[in-house]
């Protein structure tokens, strides 16, 4: 065969490989987006594959691999800009001289003349075939990891959209209207746990909670981390679809910028990892930590994860633990009873008469913060973008995420971990007391 039937048939190879998998993310979209049933399937049998494989391997190293995956994406695409506007650059030059060269001949009245200035350069025109062959090559890269990009996020994002909620999986419908009494009851529930929790911490000269490990029921000593994956594991106990292997949560290297954009943790999914901002307050990352693993179970919906976490933290028998899952919802459900009484104000008289609110202690409130003053005077200080406009182009992007993805009132699908706390109480038994 001859090098150059060869190289055709290789290339007409690679043009039906990058066809087939295009079309099969078409096919595995459009399959999601149609069939619930078809999403439920594909959680509880094919997307457990994934973790257990791709996530062991990415969990075998120290470091998060998706934040080097992110920054080599940005990288990238940095590029790729870059070659765009060179090449944009070089038609231009290249129309202007056309239009010099054609007049000149013009007016030189010489129209077999040809500019010699050019195309006796033999160095000028290496480079530029060069630098063309180079161009042709990221191109063909570029194409390849946008297309391998978008597999992993349709495998391991898009699909658990359109799935069952977990709600629907292990509570049934619910069309419930909640009551203002119930829901003073769910949060004078957790503000005097956190009453009394707070009274337990293990703290330092300045008052801040200190973490010295954990004790599993069996008496193993575990760091925060692992002893997260245990109570991950418990709670598959009782909700099947929480079995299964969990890679060791990974703090990210870029916490500073996490703070700026008021994150506390990220998923990759095209490295299968459970991520946290380690900046931020100590209290914040049990939650965080079971939050970002429940993704990693196929629950991709944010309220549904917080939900998720707190059962998680809540179950264990760790006052530090209990005490940040319980942190974890007193904002939604202060925020929830704050909504009431500004725009319901003698509907919340009357539930407040009947149950009257927890009044929550000073140190709750002082132990409820997302980054101590200490850490944000050191981020701003150094950063190189501001704050503000960080958060600002997050909400942006989770909002259009989210929407993208069928949710159709975006970045406010956060608040519905209260609904959540109001059924879940209510199925199992009623809401302990306080």
């Amino acid at each position: 065969m001859k090098q150059g039937n060869g190289r055709k048939t290789g290339q007409m190879r690679y043009k039906i490989i990058f066809g087939a998998i295009a079309v099969l993310i078409v096919i595995l979209n459009i399959a999601a987006w149609n069939s619930e049933a078809f999403s439920d399937w594909y959680i509880a049998y094919i997307f457990p594959v994934w973790v257990s494989t791709y996530g062991r391997l990415t969990g075998l190293f120290p470091f998060s691999v998706g934040e080097w995956l992110l920054a080599a994406g940005v990288v990238l695409a940095a590029l790729a800009l870059v070659l765009g506007i060179i090449w944009v650059g070089i038609g231009i030059v290249s129309g202007v001289r056309g239009v010099v060269r054609r007049g000149r001949l013009k007016n030189a009245n010489a129209p077999g003349e040809t500019d010699a200035s050019g195309d006796g350069n033999e160095i000028k025109k290496r480079i530029f075939c060069g630098f063309q062959g180079f161009s042709r090559r990221f191109c063909l890269f570029f194409a390849w990891t946008l297309l391998i990009v978008s597999l992993v996020m349709t495998l391991n994002c898009f699909i658990l959209y359109h799935a069952s909620t977990f709600s629907e999986h292990y509570f049934g419908a619910d069309e419930s209207e909640y009551t203002l009494e119930e829901l003073i009851q769910v949060y004078n529930m957790v503000a005097g746990q956190c009453n009394q929790l707070a009274k337990e911490m293990e703290r330092d000269e300045n008052g801040m909670v200190i973490y010295s490990g954990s004790v599993r029921v069996d008496g193993v000593s575990l760091d925060m981390a692992d002893m997260a994956r245990e109570l991950m594991r418990q709670l598959g106990e009782t909700y099947s679809q929480l079995d299964g292997y969990y890679p060791r949560p990974k703090a990210l290297m870029f916490s500073d910028f996490m703070c700026q954009q008021y994150m506390q943790g990220y998923y990759f999914p095209f490295s299968m990892e459970a991520n946290y901002n380690d900046v931020m307050h100590i209290l914040n990352i049990p939650s965080t930590m079971c939050h970002e693993l429940a993704h990693l179970r196929g629950y991709i919906y944010e309220d549904e994860a917080n939900f998720i976490g707190y059962l998680a933290c809540v179950q264990s028998e760790d006052a530090f633990f209990q005490y940040a899952g319980y942190l974890s919802v007193l904002n939604y459900l202060n925020n929830d009873l704050q909504y009431a009484w500004e725009n319901s104000r003698n509907a919340y008289e009357k539930a407040a008469a009947l149950v009257r609110p927890v009044a929550v202690d000073a140190q709750v409130w002082t132990d409820n913060i997302f980054v101590v003053q200490e850490e944000w005077d050191r981020i701003n200080g150094k950063a190189l973008i501001d704050t503000e406009i960080v958060d600002a182009a997050a909400d942006v992007f989770i909002d259009t995420n989210l929407k993208v993805n069928g949710i159709a009132d975006g970045a406010v699908s956060y608040s519905r971990v209260v609904k959540l706390l109001l059924q879940y109480y209510k199925q199992s038994g009623g809401i302990p007391a306080e």
